[in-house]
């Protein structure tokens, strides 16, 4: 009588301790029919019959009931290096994530308007979005790029000055709008997050820094070289075959953080493939070889 019920478990494929659950309710009921005079023959045929359902699929329901049981839950996300929520302990990490309003929304859609008096901050969960200001010529220039687990408005927020960007989600985006109230309450309660904000202001305003040399005083190719081993350092990760730079960056944007024609920089990116230095492909570029990368780039090993 044992093998009939707990082939009908085992095919479920449940929790070991749910089995073991479901097989006492099936002892018990089966103690209380034979008290009122079922025959065993008849429990064992109605087993069977159970069991034929479910390796014929009549039973798919009962099936997916399982698999849904057995569902691991969720990983929490791996944030990409350089992000602030990546700066911070995971008991740090959790009450910062808490504390906004979660908003969704699609392509497109500006988070931050460039001019605005506003004290929020936005805290991007999910998603990409570029950071831009407008020139007096009208055209847009990028300033930088901005994903899930970075903190942007923090400018604004903290010196109580109109937005001097405008953020835009480049895809489908879910972020947070935090109050300032809030976020300095966190801060009081977080030292160690304040000194991660800092660290986090310096990095952007290095990078602003060395743009602003860069355009004034290096050619194209070495401009180019030393955006793509920054970005290395701000959004990469080691891999096997090098450091990959998940961000998506069309050729046009990096062209605009460059400060160079779309042209110029499609011809140092074939020469870089052609060098085996980076890889591109349609979502990320690959960092084959930073070292003579940093060399191209004019840069230090300790500024990458």
């Amino acid at each position: 009588m044992w093998n009939v019920p707990i082939d009908v478990l085992l095919a479920l494929g449940l929790d070991p301790y749910l089995t073991l659950g479901l097989l006492l309710a099936y002892l018990i009921a089966a103690a209380l029919l034979r008290r009122q005079g079922a025959p065993v023959a008849r429990l064992r045929r109605a087993w069977r019959t159970a069991v034929g359902w479910l390796r014929c699929g009549h039973c798919r329901r009962l099936s997916r009931v399982g698999a849904w049981m057995r569902r691991e839950p969720p990983q929490s996300p791996e944030w990409p290096y350089g992000t602030f929520l990546q700066r911070l302990g995971p008991p740090v990490r959790a009450a910062l994530l808490g504390l906004g309003v979660r908003r969704q929304v699609p392509a497109g859609q500006i988070l931050i308007h460039e001019g605005q008096r506003q004290t929020h901050l936005v805290l991007i969960e999910e998603g990409l979005t570029k950071v831009t200001a407008a020139l007096p010529d009208g055209r847009t220039a990028l300033l930088s790029l901005r994903v899930g687990g970075d903190l942007v408005g923090e400018m604004s927020a903290l010196n109580d000055r109109p937005r001097s960007a405008t953020v835009t989600a480049c895809g489908a985006a879910r972020y947070s709008v935090i109050s300032l109230a809030r976020f300095r309450e966190f801060l009081r309660a977080n030292p160690d997050a304040a000194l991660e904000l800092a660290a986090m202001v310096s990095d952007r305003l290095r990078w602003s820094n060395r743009r602003r040399i860069d355009f004034s005083s290096y050619p194209v190719r070495i401009r180019v070289a030393r955006v793509i081993a920054e970005l290395s350092r701000t959004h990469g990760r080691q891999a096997p075959d090098g450091v990959v730079i998940d961000v998506r960056l069309t050729q046009p944007e990096l062209a605009s953080i460059c400060g160079a024609s779309e042209t110029s920089v499609q011809k140092i990116l074939r020469e870089l493939r052609t060098d085996g230095l980076v890889d591109t492909d349609y979502r990320r570029m690959t960092v084959r070889d930073l070292p003579r990368l940093q060399e191209i780039g004019q840069l230090d090993a300790d500024e990458c």
